[in-house]
């Protein structure tokens, strides 16, 4: 599965985050260290001008505004707009209040002269609004900065990690089985250099190990040919004695037919190692392609009581590989018939599909996801007879390798059906 984001992305996500959550975090701090410091200011502030009035009142009584009986002491505006204390403010101790008066903040400072109280209102509001607009100012601030830190943070780690960028680019240009190393040199980072040196080892031992199983693939398809010719040439010869029994011949037949499959299964397999997917397409007959990979299972057929159905046109001719389809068809055959005790197994064409259903015993839902896979198979190991579980997974091989989609559904008890998509050729 592809990864959904590069490494240059991860790096600026995160140099991006951590730089943004700092910013954030400074923006707070300020804004409300700014929000302290100013009501200690306005607290400061209006302390100092407390004082300074009572002592102006000691001094010239005159100045002591009249009494207001609704509040039981003098009000003094400090501010020009006239502002009307609420009732409630009687029941405030002495000291520095703020209050909301018809949807507006202002302070209130209350302390004792003679027989009565002094209230002093404070209106701050243009302050405050100037203060507000500063810090929204700074808000707004840290936002164009956290944008800058994201265009900064995907310059950056484009630099960061262009040598791994640049180093993943020669990897995927790289042949496999290339003679050239890549130059560790051209990286300066250590962890880079690194890295390149243990992927030209790791390229290096993966040519030698695939030119090793080139060579022995080479080799064993070598040693069967000769005694594949061997047994051929025998065949010939026995097949020109004219005092050999009816049965006799029909036995050496057999063998005949048997060593060309031997030999075109050498000659697919080999095909196989050697990435060779397009090599001999050609025209093919479908029914005589069927018919040929059931010649081997005529005995079995006959001896399990299994009757046939190919519906499928003689003169019809698919664009595959011959000898690969043979093994194929051989495989999806075979299982077939190991499966099914008594009953029909079918062939037909249509839209392209090739289909091959039996009646046998079907394979449970949970092991349909597996069955394609190396030595695995459906039923315990005592009841597989004589089988490896590598049937369908060469199966699966070819078919990937020619791309001919497989399907496969079955039902335990009713049986299976394998659906191989075959190009048809064309007329």
């Amino acid at each position: 599965m592809r990864p959904n984001h590069s490494l240059r992305f991860k790096v600026a996500l995160v140099f991006s985050a951590l730089t943004i959550l700092l910013l954030v975090s400074q923006a707070l701090g300020v804004k409300t260290l700014a929000e302290v410091q100013e009501e200690k200011f306005i607290t400061a502030l209006i302390a100092d001008d407390m004082a300074t009035l009572i002592q102006s009142y000691r001094m010239d009584p005159t100045l002591v505004p009249p009494l207001d009986q609704r509040l039981g002491g003098h009000v003094s505006q400090e501010s020009r707009t006239h502002i009307t204390l609420p009732d409630s403010v009687k029941e405030l101790q002495n000291g520095i209040h703020e209050i909301r008066v018809g949807g507006q903040e202002i302070h209130v400072a209350i302390a004792s002269f003679d027989q009565a109280r002094v209230y002093r209102i404070y209106d701050f509001s243009a302050y405050e609004k100037h203060f507000k607009k500063t810090i929204n100012a700074l808000m707004a601030g840290t936002g164009l900065f956290a944008l800058l830190t994201i265009w900064l943070a995907f310059g950056l780690s484009g630099i960061l990690v262009r040598q791994v960028a640049g180093l993943a680019r020669q990897v995927k240009a790289a042949r496999l089985g290339a003679s050239t190393p890549l130059n560790p040199g051209k990286y300066d980072e250590a962890e880079v250099a690194d890295l390149v040196e243990a992927f030209n080892d790791y390229h290096h031992r993966m040519g030698q190990m695939i030119q090793r199983e080139k060579e022995f693939t080479s080799n064993v398809s070598h040693e069967f040919r000769t005694p594949l010719t061997a047994i051929k040439t025998s065949c010939e010869l026995l097949a020109q004695n004219t005092a050999m029994d009816t049965k006799s011949a029909a036995r050496l037949r057999q063998i005949d037919h048997a060593a060309d499959n031997m030999i075109e299964l050498i000659n697919v397999l080999l095909l196989l190692a050697r990435e060779e997917s397009s090599a001999n397409v050609e025209p093919t007959n479908l029914m005589g392609a069927i018919k040929d990979a059931l010649d081997p299972f005529a005995d079995r057929l006959t001896t399990r009581g299994i009757t046939l159905s190919i519906d499928i046109d003689s003169g019809l001719r698919v664009e595959v590989n011959r000898s690969a389809l043979a093994i194929v068809l051989s495989n999806l055959i075979d299982n077939a018939v190991r499966h099914t005790e008594r009953g029909r197994i079918s062939f037909s064409y249509a839209d392209g599909w090739l289909r091959i259903a039996d009646t046998g015993r079907g394979i449970p839902q949970h092991d349909l996801a597996h069955v394609f896979e190396r030595f695995y198979q459906a039923r315990p190991a005592q009841e597989a007879g004589r089988t490896f579980g590598i049937g369908l997974a060469i199966v699966k091989k070819i078919s990937d390798r020619y791309k001919w989609s497989i399907k496969l559904d079955s039902t335990p008890g009713t049986g299976t059906c394998v659906a191989l998509l075959l190009p048809a050729a064309s007329s």
